[in-house]
């Protein structure tokens, strides 16, 4: 069993700052690519950041210049730092990692439960 929790959602000003995180625990043997994800009202989920193991980055052109995506790869841990938020970034935000289990060859996605951002005056 594995598990995803996530924190730090909530609500901002525009302009403001939020700073996610995300844990993962249980029979995990090993973790590749973690990343963020967020779903608006009405519309698909899709990519905010993600990061591999040996911490290359990949950012959706939205999140480029305001958020950074980091990770601790001792405690099994995943962050987003959102600076300069704006309404448009309100959403659901997920948690995923590529998690090998210890009873698993092949690696598999987990995700979290979200966290809800919203952004408003």
């Amino acid at each position: 069993q594995v598990q995803l929790v996530e924190s730090g959602g909530g609500l901002a000003q525009p302009g403001g700052s939020l700073r996610l995180s995300c844990a993962a625990s249980g029979s995990i043997f090993s973790i590749n690519v973690m990343g963020w994800y967020r779903q608006a009202p009405g519309k698909q989920r899709e990519l905010v950041a993600r990061i591999g193991s040996e911490r290359i980055t990949n950012y959706a052109d939205s999140a480029k210049g305001r958020f950074t995506i980091s990770r601790d790869n001792a405690k099994n841990t995943v962050h987003l730092q959102m600076n300069s938020l704006e309404p448009r970034d309100t959403a659901v935000y997920y948690c995923s990692a590529d998690i090998r289990t210890t009873y698993s060859r092949a690696p598999s996605r987990y995700w979290g439960q979200g966290t809800q951002v919203t952004v408003s005056s």
